[in-house]
């Protein structure tokens, strides 16, 4: 009985058909695709009409937090500012939100004068709403009063 000495090959996997597929679907959402969201607008040569900024509808904004430092400085999200700058910062919140409502810290070892500044201020500019920010004392027994 002869046997068989020839070599069976191993089954191969043709990869071509599939790379193909795939380079034609890159390029066809690389075409598809917008690159800009100004596309339209570089397409046509259009000037758009000007409206007055929107005030949102949903819920009023968050409280301004101004602190008074110790020294008497004055600061807005880490940023110092003198009285003038803080006067304009209240008036354009005041403007932009009827309702704008201003959280002042005041260091407890600094001067009362500070808070009394920035509480005229509001005053000034018309922010009725102006809250001072405490920390509480806890009571024994960790309950809070």
């Amino acid at each position: 009985m002869p046997l068989k000495t020839d070599n069976i090959e191993d089954p191969a996997l043709n990869l071509t058909p599939m790379i193909d597929v795939v380079f034609l679907l890159i390029i066809f959402f690389l075409v598809g695709a917008r690159f800009t969201e100004d596309a339209e607008d570089q397409q046509f040569d259009v000037t758009l009409p000007e409206a007055a900024p929107l005030r949102t509808l949903s819920r009023e904004p968050d409280p301004m937090v101004v602190t008074v430092r110790q020294d008497g400085g004055i600061s807005i999200n880490g940023q110092t500012h003198s009285s003038e700058q803080l006067q304009t910062i209240l008036a354009e919140s005041k403007t932009a939100w009827d309702q704008q409502a201003v959280v002042i810290r005041g260091d407890g070892d600094g001067a009362y004068q500070g808070v009394i500044n920035v509480m005229s201020l509001c005053h000034r500019v018309g922010i009725s709403r102006i809250s001072l920010a405490f920390r509480p004392i806890e009571q024994e027994g960790g309950e809070q009063p």
